[in-house]
């Protein structure tokens, strides 16, 4: 009944003459994304996929409450499959939604679901890329729901963050709050940040996870570097570098992970794009993935027995077009 009414209410204010403002209407955005991909297993299968590669709709909207504090909102869907028409029904999932306020004199505070504090701040390399069906990433384990987050404003260059994401025992088998917490600084083309997730969420690790983040930018190219390490799981290295000139871009990356166990098991990837901006609304790319490491690639022979080997290789092309 609550949710009928409420509808009711939001219906009723979106055709009066007040909400028709141009500046207080939503913003509507969205994208279709589609990727080609050719992916070899040395000495295993070699396979060729046409794939949506995250098609989203979302809408957002932000109104002044008061001098100096605005309130915000973001609905964000995804999971259209929209290379398959027949796989898109009833597979539409969400992928953010947050309400927040943020003013000038306290920072931002929002709830729901986001992109968590930690990998805003420091994993942002295997989250640069297109497809980045190997990019190997930091290991934390504190989720992108149930999230409270908050940021304070600049001071001078510093900022602060705290999140935690709390786990009832309606949904889980207890309650937990795992949390995480950051630093970062930024003064002209410089940017360090430092953070760390707790993983406190009952997946069998619960040791904390620290992250270090380290760039700079000057004119058209930027360089940055990552390290990551949580004990008895791995320990993740990366370096970056950014060229643009015109409507292109160019990426290569270098990553590699170290596990804590009794081997020391290695695995690495490096990767290179290429992207075109066709226009302010469509862009073009190429990337190519060369992973390596100790036996670390997993796959099924054409006998269905698994088995595994230490190098795999990615090339895909894609387009994507937003709004």
């Amino acid at each position: 009944m609550k949710k009928t009414l409420i509808a009711s209410a939001i219906a009723a204010a979106t055709f009066s003459a007040s909400a028709l403002a141009a500046d207080n209407m939503p913003t509507v955005y969205g994208n279709i994304q589609y990727a080609l991909a050719h992916d070899n297993f040395d000495g295993g299968p070699s396979t060729v996929d046409h794939f949506d590669n995250g098609s989203t709709l979302g809408v957002k909207h932000s109104h002044e409450i008061a001098p100096g504090l605005e309130g915000f909102f973001k609905l964000e869907l995804d999971g259209f499959d929209a290379d398959d028409k027949t796989k898109g029904r009833g597979r539409v999932r969400l992928d953010e939604a947050y309400i927040g306020v943020k003013g000038d004199s306290f920072g931002k505070i929002w709830v729901g679901s986001d992109d968590s504090l930690y990998e805003r701040k420091i994993d942002q390399i295997a989250n640069f890329y297109e497809v980045a069906t190997i990019s190997i990433g930091g290991d934390y384990s504190t989720g992108e729901g149930d999230l409270i987050q908050y940021e304070t404003p600049s001071f001078g260059g510093l900022t602060l963050g705290a999140a935690v994401q709390v786990n009832g025992d309606v949904e889980n088998a207890e309650k937990s709050y795992p949390y995480q917490l950051a630093a970062a600084y930024e003064m002209g083309g410089v940017e360090l940040a430092l953070a760390m997730d707790s993983n406190d969420n009952h997946d069998g690790n619960a040791e904390n996870t620290y992250g270090l983040r380290a760039a700079y930018g000057a004119d058209s190219f930027t360089v940055s570097a990552e390290y990551q390490t949580r004990k008895d799981a791995y320990d993740v290295a990366g370096l970056m570098g950014v060229y643009t000139i015109g409507a292109n871009q160019f990426a290569l990356s270098y990553e590699l992970a170290t596990a804590d166990d009794a081997n020391d098991t290695e695995r690495d990837t490096v990767t290179l794009q290429a992207l075109h901006n066709v226009s302010d609304n469509m862009y073009v790319y190429f990337e190519g993935y060369l992973g390596g490491g100790d036996e670390v690639y997993s796959y099924t022979d054409s006998q269905g027995n698994t088995a595994s080997t230490d190098e795999r290789s990615i090339a895909s092309v894609g387009a994507v077009y937003y709004f």
